[in-house]
């Protein structure tokens, strides 16, 4: 009995080490392997930029801003910042929201949803936890932030509208009118959708924000980043 209960206890303390070696790689082992891939996909997609950004900041436009094309799955299209969560984040918007895409640390556009700046509603998804997170801090946001998006042709300056949890099953937040797909759109919305809360995919976390403006990137940027 007593050596029984002795292998007993070796398999627990061993288990207990692969949790814990899991754990490790889960939170910090990813967020280290993508955290390079993030940044060269970042610099990627800016080098296929045509116009180059100039650093004077400018004040934005409030008029309709230049369309963004549909890409195809898998391609990275434009970068996102947002000030509060340090001058450091950008982050790559990459077209498709499987694990493919959101395992590489980008915010993933949900197919068929607006492109930015567009009438409608911008959806993204990105981890939460692990994989470079790229919306951790989600629930730091608060209403009036700034939320930037990067395009070939313009910056986008969104700014926080409102958030609130719902179920996985309660899709239509990412619909043209959130919460009314029946409803025409005209607003120029984004949207963040993440897992709720940290470490379960029991709710989703869901951040909107509302286009108040842009600026041509060869004209200048928003003074937001200016002073991130």
């Amino acid at each position: 009995m007593a050596a029984l209960i002795g292998f007993v206890g070796e398999l627990l303390l061993t288990a207990g080490l692969l949790l814990g070696l899991f754990v490790v790689w889960q939170v910090w082992w990813t967020d280290v392997a993508v955290s390079d891939d993030q940044a060269a996909a970042v610099e990627e997609i800016e080098r296929s930029f045509e116009t180059p950004s100039v650093e004077a900041a400018v004040e934005p436009r409030t008029d309709a801003p230049p369309a963004v094309a549909p890409v195809g799955a898998g391609e990275g299209f434009a970068t996102l910042y947002v000030p509060r969560w340090g001058a450091d984040y950008r982050v790559p918007i990459t077209e498709g929201v499987g694990m493919d895409v959101l395992n590489t640390g980008a915010a993933g556009h949900y197919p068929d949803t607006a492109m930015p700046g567009d009438i409608g509603n911008f959806a993204l998804a990105a981890h939460r936890q692990s994989y470079g997170a790229a919306f951790h801090a989600v629930d730091q946001l608060v209403e009036g932030d700034p939320v930037i998006v990067e395009t070939a042709e313009a910056w986008l300056i969104y700014e926080v509208r409102e958030d609130y949890i719902v179920l996985p099953q309660q899709v239509d937040v990412i619909a043209p009118v959130p919460g009314d797909p029946a409803a025409e759109a005209t607003e120029r919305l984004i949207t963040f959708t993440t897992c709720h809360p940290l470490w379960s995919t029991r709710e989703r976390w869901i951040t909107h924000a509302e286009l108040t403006g842009w600026i041509p990137r060869s004209e200048g940027k928003p003074a937001e980043l200016e002073t991130s």
